[in-house]
Parts: structure tokens; C-alpha cells; sequence
């Protein structure tokens, strides 16, 4: 009886059977800052891909947000031939606003910039311009005494060189923790892009995401010439200020670039891999970079030629200075 007892014994139901992976080392872990998701697709994009796209999605064509010091070099010929303007000039907290500035000594970690903004004189395709490139990573690009101070500065400069202007903002507007001083910054850069427009000098803004409130109310919306990139958020009021404003809900799409070209607030939209080469060919067609090749007749090689036209005074009517205005365009179009 007890060897029938060993063979009708109970035995495991379930045998464990290894898998061929389980074998095998273990996966290793993908390390974190190789990959992007990109937020229009949820493709995944390799960094070093994305990088050597100028940040633009290969896939579907989404413009990632990009810092101030990325955009320079983007633009530039050279970042060693790019002459800063106002590196050092620093913002204070007058309000003794909480908290501000800690808020500045973070995002000035974070970026390697002291404010908001970078300023300067470098070349675009060979062309000597002066450049105002926001950084929307620094406090969402918002515009204080600082920013303000550098932006009409820049255009002083520019005047005084007879150089064009070239302006790159992105920015969420005034800075709250300034109160009505960051609110006096628009009057302060409007002026200052009036004068330097009565020079009859070109100044390009170029709108990139997002660029809305105080900032867009002020010089960013003041080009000779407005471009823009796909998909850039642009506008004055924000999407939630508008409808709780007229009390119903406005189309998604209604401050996407495409819709302010449509309604003609922008002249044209040029995606990021055509920027730097749209704004080589306005300055080439504005007479930038060929009227300083051919010096006038007693001139010295180190001497700046002087200008066809007498620079316009404050007191001419503003007609008369639209008309001269289109008058230095056409001169230096004529010397092509």
C-alpha cells in the first residue's frame, strides 16, 4: 500500500518557468535630459536632434521656447563679435516687493542674465546691427525698469550709429513687483522707437512665444517691419481677461500668430530656420550692408559716411516725418 501511496501522491499543480529574459541582465534605465517630449505631437525627440533643429520640432514643426542667449547665438555671426550693451545694469527692489529678490537671484542662476533682456551690436549676415532679444526664462520675459532702461538705450545707440534694429520678444508684459514704474516702460521705449523712427532707420520686430500685455502694447508691436513664429501666442489681454471681460468663450486659436496675420497685425510668419536668412534679405533690401562698402569721396575709411538726409527735428508734423521716413528707405534703396 505504500508504494501506492508515493505514486498517487499530490504534486504541484504549477511548475515555474523562467522566461529567456529573465536570464539576461537587467534593462538600464534611459538617463534623464536625453529626450523631449514634444507637447504638440508627444513625439520623442533626441536633445542633440532638437538642438541641431533650432529647437523645432521634426515632426510637426512645434517652436519650443528658447532662451535669450540661444536666440543671440542663433542670429549672430559670430557671439565674439557680439558687443553687449548695459551688461551690468541691475534692478533694485523699490517696491519692497516680498520675495523679489529672491525671484531675481534664482532666474539669474538659472539663466546666466542679469535681467530680462540682452542687448547689443553685432553682425546678421555680415550686416553691423543692433540687436534686443528678450528671455522669456527670466521671470516670463517681464518687463521692468531695467528691461525698459536697456530697450530705450538700444535704440539711442542705434540712432546715434544709424544702425538698424533688430527686436526679438517674448514676454508676459509688465512686471508686477515694479507696479506703475514697469507700467512707465512702455511710454519710456515707445518714445524711443518714435525718435529712432524719425531718423528714417529700419527697426524689424520679430514676435515669438509668447509675446502679450505690456510688451506687445509697446515697442514689440511698433516694427517698420512685424514677423513672427508658427504658432506664437500673441495679444494684448490674456484668453481668460477677455472672456470674463465679454462674458463668453473666444476662439482658441484667436491670438495664435496665424490668426493676427490673417487679420493683418503682422506682416508676415517666418518659421526659426528661415529667421536669421528673412532678416538678412530685409536689411539687404533696405540698403544696410552696400551703402557702407562704397565710401563718398573725401570720406576716411574709419569715418561713418553721413547721411543722405538731415535727421528729422521733434517739432516736424507727423506727416511730414512719415514722408521721410519712406524717403531714407527709398535713398538707400537706390544706392543698391
Amino acid at each position: 500500500m505504500s508504494k501506492f501511496r508515493e505514486i498517487f501522491r499530490g504534486k504541484a499543480r504549477y511548475v515555474t518557468v523562467r522566461a529567456e529574459s529573465d536570464k539576461t541582465e537587467p534593462k538600464r534605465e534611459v538617463p534623464d535630459g536625453l529626450w523631449t517630449k514634444c507637447p504638440q505631437c508627444r513625439e520623442l525627440l533626441y536633445n542633440k536632434d532638437l538642438e541641431r533643429n533650432l529647437y523645432v520640432c521634426d515632426k510637426c514643426g512645434f517652436h519650443f521656447r528658447i532662451g535669450g542667449r540661444i536666440r543671440l547665438a542663433q542670429l549672430v555671426d559670430d557671439l565674439e563679435a557680439f558687443e553687449e550693451y548695459d551688461a551690468t545694469l541691475v534692478t533694485t527692489n523699490p517696491l519692497n516687493f516680498p520675495q523679489y529678490e529672491e525671484k531675481l537671484a534664482r532666474d539669474r542662476a538659472k539663466t546666466g542674465n542679469l535681467d530680462a533682456i540682452i542687448t547689443g551690436c553685432g553682425p546678421i549676415g555680415g550686416i553691423p546691427a543692433v540687436l534686443i532679444v528678450m528671455d522669456f526664462m527670466f521671470m516670463g520675459g517681464s518687463m521692468g525698469s531695467v528691461v525698459g532702461e536697456r530697450v530705450a538705450r538700444a535704440f539711442e545707440r542705434a540712432a546715434e550709429r544709424r544702425l538698424p534694429v533688430v527686436a526679438v520678444s517674448a514676454s508676459g508684459g509688465a512686471r508686477m513687483q515694479e507696479g506703475i514704474l514697469s507700467l512707465m516702460q512702455m511710454q519710456k521705449t515707445v518714445a524711443a522707437v518714435e525718435r529712432f523712427s524719425r531718423k528714417g532707420l529700419l527697426y524689424i520686430s520679430v514676435l515669438t512665444d509668447s509675446t502679450t500685455a505690456g510688451v506687445f502694447g509697446s515697442f514689440a508691436s511698433l516694427g517698420d517691419i512685424n514677423l513672427a513664429e508658427p504658432g506664437a501666442t500673441i495679444g494684448f489681454a490674456g484668453q481668460r481677461v477677455i472672456e470674463e471681460t465679454i462674458r463668453k468663450a473666444i476662439p482658441p486659436k484667436l491670438q495664435k500668430a496665424e490668426t493676427v496675420f490673417a487679420n493683418g497685425f503682422i506682416d508676415r510668419i517666418v518659421p526659426r530656420p528661415e529667421l536669421k536668412g528673412e532678416i538678412v534679405k530685409l536689411l539687404t533690401w533696405h540698403g544696410y550692408g552696400r551703402e557702407r562698402d562704397s565710401k563718398p569721396k573725401g570720406t576716411s575709411a574709419g569715418a561713418a559716411a553721413p547721411p543722405k538726409t538731415a535727421p528729422l527735428e521733434d517739432d516736424v508734423p507727423p506727416q511730414a516725418r512719415a514722408n521721410g521716413h519712406a524717403q531714407g528707405f527709398a535713398e538707400r534703396g537706390q544706392q543698391r
